[in-house]
């Protein structure tokens, strides 16, 4: 029996692999930490799609003349993903109610939302939400779709588009006890919404870099490794947003001031210098 990957001969010598799910078992393991998984097999010149194929693990590899099986990276999984949602969201935004369920339905059955619900969480939400009719419209979905994707396509250009914001939000993080104690708690709300959502952002780019071949490991932030950097930047935000939730005013503006707005400033210069120095 020839096996192939991606339709080049494997290599691979069969040893106590008697099924199909042996063996694409043993690819899974193989290609375990790469980014990569199984995206569907050809069994005898007859696709099968990857939702599929828990159909086909009992099958027995002597019986046939070839498998070919079909790896994607994890950037493919999660941009044909993102696309099936658009898909779905330009469809059902002029859909009727029963075509609206129709799309529904037919969308959170198919791979790409088992692929966002295990992967990219919010956006699984957010697109759940939108087809139910109980969160954004489908138009403000897919704005935030439209964001992701260029996040995905080109996190380097995302990054450096980035310094005019991180900047204001790094000022208003400074003014953030000011505020405080002069009464303007609807701009230092909204310091700490815009705080959250640039955090949240750099942090999806720093993970999407190094699908982009960026050897993010060896980064050091503030002269710490990037683990620790993280688990400390981690823990003061919850401080943080626990101070503020307690209305403790005192305590949440020196945090932001002092802690998060250089965190989030350091952050930010690392990963643009990190950028701009590959070509």
């Amino acid at each position: 029996m020839e096996i192939l990957i991606n339709g080049q001969d494997a290599g691979i010598t069969l040893e106590n692999e008697k099924t199909i799910g042996d063996l694409l078992i043993g690819i899974e393991n193989w290609l375990e930490g790469t980014g990569s998984h199984i995206s569907g097999i050809i069994i005898d010149t007859e696709p099968v799609q990857v939702e599929a194929i828990p159909t086909v693990f009992e099958r027995e590899l002597r019986a046939l003349q070839s498998i070919d099986i079909r790896i994607s990276s994890w950037l493919n999984f999660a941009r044909e993903a993102l696309m099936s949602a658009k898909s779905a969201l330009k469809a059902s935004e002029d859909a009727s109610f029963e075509e609206k369920k129709t799309i529904r339905i037919a969308f959170e059955s198919g791979p790409a939302a088992a692929f966002l619900k295990e992967q990219i969480q919010d956006i699984a939400k957010s697109v759940a939400l939108s087809l139910s009719g109980e969160g954004l419209s489908p138009a403000d979905t897919l704005k935030l779709l439209e964001e992701r994707m260029r996040e995905l396509e080109l996190p380097k250009q995302e990054i450096l588009n980035c310094t005019a914001l991180v900047s204001e939000i790094v000022s208003r993080l400074e003014d953030l006890p000011l505020d405080l104690q002069t009464g303007k708690d609807k701009r230092a709300l909204e310091t700490v919404q815009l705080f959250s959502h640039i955090t949240e952002k750099l942090f999806r780019l720093l993970s999407l870099l190094k699908h982009h071949g960026f050897e993010i490991d060896a980064i050091t932030i503030a002269s710490a490794p990037l683990n620790r950097f993280i688990e400390d930047f981690g823990n003061v935000l919850n401080e943080l947003m626990e101070a503020y939730e307690a209305k403790d005013t005192v305590l949440t503006g020196d945090l932001a001031e002092y802690e998060m707005a250089p965190r989030l400033m350091s952050l930010y210069s690392t990963l643009k210098d990190a950028v701009s120095k590959k070509a």
